[in-house]
């Protein structure tokens, strides 16, 4: 990335990356120069005039949709993601990366172009009913969030949970979005019967900065209204503090007592991770929002990077080494054991698990 580069800031509002950055499979990379001409000024004068970006939902019919994982620093064996990208646009999401394999970029392309899987739940009914198939609890929306902008027109997260409401099958969600509570006529009686679970994302209390690091996420207390919704519901209902950005989100203890005044009962965070491409964004995202304390924050991520922009190690990965990493830890147990978070585990009934019939098949009990 050059030394300076020329951003219209009103074509990127409302985004949370600040360019088309090249994933790292392209053969060639471009970048504007002044030749003496005009010829600099003048795309910058188009870039300027451009109108804000739009998003794009592309529609793909997949083969399998549950994903394993026997990663030890994962909580889960098991996930869903109804949707490819997310357009709520959080710069720091490791996901991001994802897009390469589309061939396309994990900056701007990664919350405008939009992949919906339609034939989901087709596929999860199918891969339910397979006859060695055993029950685990489903971790949905783990890399993009199950609740973005377009579900409420698609559904295809609620069409996900109604097949797991027919099954019986146990799930936990995760989400930074208000519009998990559409869903509540299916989560609530499936929570009633130790079937179901959500993790609401609070990154930080402050409006203004929650609105440069995620920029199309529910507001921060808007979150805080859905866990209230969702413990008055009977749901058991988790906070993620995540992630952690030295010098950027510094409100850890505060958002805890906010999260466990509206009903949340469990919590947990990761420090800020920045594989690949992330990387590169989230320091052009430091020098658009906060340049004067761009390098202290790099820094800072450094030290509990082993001197890298990341380590992959998952020993790490979530948490980091050094004594920054030692702080935010002793600040998140100090917390959680003073407030009282995490005295009860989250149980789910696995044995309650019925395969599914064929679809269209009714059922006689």
């Amino acid at each position: 990335m050059p030394d300076e580069a020329f951003i219209p800031l009103h074509a990127i509002k409302g985004r949370g990356a600040a360019s088309r950055l090249a994933h790292r499979f392209e053969s060639e990379q471009r970048s504007s120069y002044d030749d003496g001409w005009g010829t600099l000024d003048e795309s910058q004068a188009e870039l300027a005039e451009a109108p804000p970006l739009q998003t794009e939902v592309r529609f793909e019919d997949v083969k399998s949709v549950l994903s394993a994982n026997d990663s030890p620093d994962v909580p889960f064996d098991r996930s869903l993601n109804p949707y490819r990208g997310c357009e709520h646009g959080c710069i720091y999401c490791f996901a991001r990366p994802t897009h390469s394999y589309l061939n396309l970029s994990p900056g701007l392309d990664f919350e405008t172009k939009l992949i919906a899987k339609r034939n989901v739940a087709q596929v999860l009914r199918e891969e339910l009913g397979r006859r060695n198939y055993r029950p685990s609890q489903i971790a949905i929306g783990t890399a993009t969030d199950c609740y973005q902008p377009i579900e409420r027109e698609l559904r295809l997260t609620r069409s996900v949970i109604e097949v797991l409401r027919e099954c019986r099958h146990p799930f936990a969600l995760v989400t930074k979005s208000s519009a998990v509570e559409h869903d509540l006529d299916l989560i609530a009686p499936m929570a009633a019967q130790q079937l179901a679970a959500v993790y609401v994302t609070i990154t930080t209390l402050d409006d203004e900065l929650a609105r440069k690091l995620e920029p199309r996420a529910a507001a921060p207390h808007r979150r805080l209204r859905t866990i209230r919704t969702l413990a008055e519901a009977g749901v058991p209902v988790g906070v993620s503090a995540s992630p952690q950005i030295p010098f950027i989100n510094e409100d850890l203890e505060h958002v805890l007592e906010a999260a466990w005044e509206a009903g949340a009962r469990s919590a947990f965070y990761n420090v800020v991770r920045l594989p690949w491409e992330v990387a590169p964004l989230f320091k052009e995202w430091l020098q658009v929002h906060y340049p004067q304390r761009a390098e202290r924050v790099m820094a800072r991520i450094h030290d509990m990077r082993g001197g890298k922009d990341y380590n992959s190690d998952f020993a790490t990965r979530m948490k980091g080494t050094g004594p920054w990493s030692a702080l935010i830890a002793q600040r998140f147990e100090k917390a959680t054991r003073r407030i009282g978070f995490n005295r009860e585990r989250i149980a789910m009934d696995l044995g309650a698990f019925r395969p599914p019939g064929a679809q269209g098949q009714g059922s006689l009990f």
